[in-house]
């Protein structure tokens, strides 16, 4: 409905254009020769045939959704520039991304900050800063031991996200963050998480210790399922999952910190950063700018509900945008 919705008001959008050169033609047409500066063509990717003759770039991802859409998006942008790419978009675990990244089997893969300093890099996950900015600095700074290159992150992350159906927010008063959503429900509702959730400080540990809140846990797999089939009226769910795209389900505003910033960045090998030079690099920045939360929830739901190709919903996202025909 959402994407119908888009192309009337790009329809009718389009006919005011129209509309207006009209008017323009009419009295001289003076103001219809800036038009191309600041139209839609102006985040066109432009093909260099100098970037053909550069070495091969392996862009590489984890083995899930969305990291096979933002892995497609990277290397068709670049493709878009005339790079010559191949892609391993199913690598696995972190770990053996990470791996593939050092060995130089692959040259970049998508990765998030939190993941990149707790898992390669040993940092306690409360030891994590919790700014943005300043666990990314340190993420750079570890990184150089591996010749590796940190690209800008993506507007959105992926963190975790407390969820539950909208009617359940009602019955518990619309609260807008944890906090209130604590102090509204108390102990006697169901949240669902992973296994392990019970003993993590990212997880339920946390919510125990940073919100003094103990609801009653249901060890399980399942998220939004649980939610579906009254398993559970709570769930730990991740904040780009596509199913919030769906408007059925309500999530709560870590309002004190329990999680550490999970916003996406490129890896990438130092040689083949330094190949990009400064236009590659900023290809590849430019077609995360318009990545924002809801944005990526959208294309999540395109391939994780609507079942289709990552590679479909990566070229569809970047011809939306403007970067491509």
């Amino acid at each position: 409905m959402r994407r119908i919705i888009t192309a009337i008001l790009a329809v009718l959008a389009l006919s005011l254009v129209m509309a207006a050169c009209g008017d323009d033609e009419d009295s001289g047409g003076e103001s219809s020769t800036t038009s191309g500066d600041s139209g839609g063509d102006s985040k066109l990717i432009e093909k260099d045939p100098a970037n053909a003759s550069k070495k091969q770039i392996t862009i590489g991802s984890k083995n899930f959704a969305e990291q096979y859409i933002l892995g497609e998006i990277y290397a068709q942008s670049l493709e878009a520039a005339g790079y010559k790419v191949d892609k391993q978009l199913d690598l696995g675990s972190e770990q053996i991304a990470f791996k593939a990244l050092k060995k130089g089997t692959i040259d970049a893969y998508p990765e998030y900050s939190g993941t990149a300093l707790t898992s390669f890099y040993k940092v306690k996950t409360d030891d994590v800063p919790r700014d943005k900015e300043e666990s990314f600095s340190q993420l750079e700074e570890k990184l150089k031991g591996d010749d590796i290159v940190a690209f800008t992150q993506t507007p959105f992350e992926n963190t975790f996200r407390i969820a539950s159906s909208k009617e359940f927010a009602e019955k518990v008063g619309n609260p807008k963050t944890v906090s209130e959503l604590a102090e509204n429900a108390g102990t006697k509702y169901k949240i669902s998480g992973f296994p392990e959730c019970r003993q993590r400080t990212d997880c339920l540990l946390g919510l125990n210790q940073v919100y003094d809140w103990k609801p009653k846990f249901v060890s399980s797999q399942g998220k939004f399922e649980d939610l579906d089939k009254n398993q559970s009226d709570l769930t730990f769910g991740f904040s780009t999952d596509g199913e919030f795209a769906l408007n059925k389900y309500a999530s709560y505003e870590d309002d004190k910190q329990l999680f550490p910033p999970y916003f996406v960045t490129l890896l990438v090998r130092k040689p083949t950063a330094d190949e990009l030079g400064p236009k590659g690099r900023e290809i590849v920045e430019s077609v995360q700018e318009p990545l924002n939360e809801e944005v990526m929830q959208e294309l999540n739901s395109r391939v994780t509900i609507d079942k289709e190709k990552p590679e479909a919903v990566a070229a569809s996202y970047l011809k939306e945008e403007g970067f491509t025909k």
